[in-house]
């Protein structure tokens, strides 16, 4: 393997800038998290993944009406794959209009929309709403929780068990901060149109208007989302997000002992964030990074890049001291594979690894004629 230095172009220019004014890149302490009065919290960057504050986030606890954002999540996959649509007219069951707690108020053997019970359920958190759609969707809300558990294998949450679309109490039903912000983030990447509904302050259904109960989105024009919760097991939980000057923060408070408590710990979370750390975007998918000599193919010269976008979180005005290295497998032989792992890309600051990604092939390159296998051979054994 060798390792191969690299800057992006934004590293180098911030470099010139550090060495003429370098009273405007002086970088300020990072001081700890806050403290967060509650069962278990996370605060992470979106793009990154990075984790910035975290107490209790693998501890399996009750979330209440979180719940419902992978209720909301499996309904939104269902759209995308085209099994359902947002004008379907969903048949309200008994069972879905008796159920306790939060509702959005629609009535029994009614047929409403798809769209109207989302939303519902997104904005009113309705616990009626959330079992007509799961009713929906799988036929029973019981084989709708082992569509959401099969979600949550395949989104890493190892920790999450559902046995309802509500979040109502229930054995086993249990889920951790971070198993919670992965569903969270998931959501907001795969369906960014449809998260949008969870900026929405207030909706009307059936002559009857209700609030959004995330306080947030009244104080703070950056918040857009997500979910709050709430029962006597759980305690008052909220999930938040908010988008600032190109950084998504998304934090997540669960078991606070009151609505403004939830929201005053989130908001901590959200101020801590922006204030002391920024996230960039360092490389895109599909970049050409470097090219590598290929023997024995079709073609001796091979593009390498990454697979996927290279975001990465760090303290505030540290950006001119990231360290960028590449390390390429040695003697690539042909045939090699678009996608085909070669190395890996590595970033560092002052000494510290802060992100990694794999460095793959960016076409594909064939096995060369035999001439060219006859001059590779011979090259090969010259070095």
């Amino acid at each position: 393997m060798f390792v191969r230095a690299i800057r992006p172009p934004v590293l180098l220019l911030l470099a010139l800038v550090a060495l003429c004014l370098p009273w405007l890149v002086a970088a300020a302490p990072i001081p700890a998290p806050p403290s967060i009065a509650a069962s278990g919290h996370l605060l992470i960057d979106f793009d990154s993944g990075q984790v910035l504050s975290e107490s209790n986030a693998e501890q399996p606890l009750e979330p209440a009406s979180l719940t419902k954002i992978m209720t909301a999540y499996v309904v939104m996959r269902e759209l995308k794959a085209g099994n359902v649509k947002l004008q379907d007219q969903v048949h309200v069951s008994k069972k879905a209009w008796r159920t306790p707690g939060s509702r959005m108020f629609i009535e029994v053997d009614t047929r409403v929309t798809l769209e109207d019970l989302l939303k519902g359920m997104i904005i009113q958190s309705g616990n009626d709403a959330s079992v007509a759609l799961a009713e929906h969707i799988a036929g029973s809300e019981e084989t709708f929780a082992n569509l959401m558990n099969e979600h949550a294998r395949r989104l890493g949450m190892s920790n999450t068990h559902f046995a309802n679309s509500t979040g109502l109490p229930a054995e086993g039903h249990l889920t951790t901060a971070r198993d919670i912000a992965r569903v969270t983030r998931a959501t907001i990447h795969e369906f960014p149109e449809l998260y949008r509904w969870y900026a929405v302050r207030e909706f009307t259904y059936n002559d009857i208007k209700q609030h959004n109960r995330n306080k947030l989105l009244w104080r703070d024009d950056a918040v857009d989302g997500v979910k709050t919760g709430h029962t006597e097991a759980a305690g008052f939980c909220l999930v938040a997000s908010a988008q600032k000057e190109g950084m998504r923060l998304i934090s997540v408070v669960m078991g606070t002992s009151s609505e403004d408590a939830r929201a005053r710990e989130s908001q901590a979370l959200l101020n801590y964030g922006f204030r002391f750390f920024e996230t960039h975007r360092l490389y895109g998918a599909g970049d050409k990074l470097a090219d590598s000599r290929v023997w024995k193919g079709e073609r001796e010269q091979l593009a390498l890049g990454l697979s996927q976008d290279l975001h990465i979180t760090i303290p505030r005005r540290q950006y001119k001291n990231l360290k960028a290295n590449m390390t390429i497998k040695p003697r690539i032989m042909a045939p090699v594979s678009q996608g085909e792992l070669l190395g890996k890309v590595t970033i560092e600051l002052e000494g510290d690894t802060v992100a990694e990604s794999d460095l793959v092939a960016l076409q594909s390159i064939a096995e060369g004629g035999i001439l060219q296998n006859i001059k590779d051979t011979v090259l090969l054994w010259l070095e």
